[in-house]
């Protein structure tokens, strides 16, 4: 039998498109194209690339009609979506663990934090002779929503320290200007808020930082090692049943971590709304620059952030037990890993 150089052409032809079919399926055929979206505190810059995703049309871009849902917190925006009100967290990365040790399986698939990017602060109007951990016994401290990663840090500060999360008083304030007024008006003696709102209380020298994890070095030294942190995680039935609109939210999200470093501050205030603002455009630039550094560059989840995460919360969740959870089940790359190859320059 013999083949001639148009039976070659053609059969090389179907092979190519045959090899380009489950990218061209993958892209088309999303199983669920409406999806909505739980977030705890949509406007501080720890969930920045979820508003560039949303705001630079990326979704659109990959078919998804997304709807967002902003909560006080993290823990709330949880809620949704066990409560079946939402079908994604953007949220803590810790929540994952924290759900598995309930029974709960729950699956990190993409990163906007490489470190928690939380800081905090002690009231210098109330607290002005502030020296160690020790002065926040019987304190008021200020938290997004209590159970949130702002929880998280501070409760992990007091037990480095030797003290109980029940020493303080943790009051949940949102993570807006309702935040920022809590702190100056004295309702609180110190807060756990990430940026903006940190920002907008450090620069004008209303708190004193006592700890800080905007960038990856005091993260590191903090924790131990890598610490990831805002996520879009989900349901593992979710992402079973939906394997390509997973696929596209990782895309979006993705490109919206590659376009956040190039950017730069000026760009980003731009596009952002002007509510995330605060009334002070100087302040929040100057808060991403701050947060820059603990921004993922690519979605990609540390290797050693789960490990990182699970002695963390063994160390001050007194009824989690570490020995039972499997921290390779809480977290992918693979969704991240293909938005890469399909968006090398983002």
């Amino acid at each position: 039998m013999s083949v001639t150089r148009r039976d070659l052409l053609k059969m090389a032809g179907a092979a190519g498109v045959m090899g380009m079919a489950p990218a061209i399926v993958r892209a088309q055929k999303l199983e669920k194209t409406k999806v909505q979206i739980a977030v705890g505190g949509k406007p501080l810059i720890y969930y920045l690339p979820l508003s560039i995703a949303e705001a630079r049309g990326y979704f659109k871009d990959e078919g998804l009609d997304v709807s967002i849902a902003d909560f006080a917190g993290g823990s709330k925006a949880l809620q949704a979506v066990v409560g079946g009100s939402a079908d994604i967290v953007s949220g803590a990365f810790e929540h994952t663990l924290s759900m598995q040790s309930k029974g709960q399986a729950y699956r990190a698939f993409v990163l906007q934090g490489r470190a928690p990017m939380i800081g905090v602060g002690v009231s210098k109007k109330n607290l002005p002779n502030y020296k160690s951990a020790a002065d926040l016994k019987g304190k008021k401290i200020g938290v997004t929503a209590p159970g949130s990663s702002t929880n998280m840090v501070v409760s992990f500060f007091l037990a480095k320290h030797g003290l109980k999360a029940s020493d303080v008083s943790i009051i949940g304030v949102g993570a807006g200007a309702g935040a920022v007024t809590a702190l100056r008006s004295g309702q609180i003696d110190a807060i756990s808020n990430t940026d903006p709102v940190v920002s907008m209380l450090e620069m004008p020298g209303d708190i004193q930082i006592i700890v800080d994890t905007r960038t990856l070095k005091d993260t590191q030294d903090i924790f131990g090692g890598n610490m990831p942190a805002g996520c879009l995680y989900a349901p593992q039935a979710f992402i079973d049943a939906n394997p390509n609109t997973t696929q596209a939210l990782a895309n979006a999200l993705v490109r919206a971590d590659k376009w956040i470093q190039k950017a730069g501050a000026d760009e980003i205030a731009k596009v952002v709304p002007e509510t995330y603002l605060l009334g002070d455009p100087a302040v929040y630039k100057a808060a991403i620059a701050k947060s820059l550094e603990g921004l993922s560059p690519d979605g990609m989840i540390p290797e050693d952030g789960a490990a990182t995460a699970l002695k963390a919360l063994a160390a001050y969740q007194a009824d989690f037990d570490g020995a039972k959870i499997d921290p390779s089940k809480v977290w992918t790359n693979d969704y991240a890993r293909r938005a890469n190859e399909k968006y090398p320059n983002g």
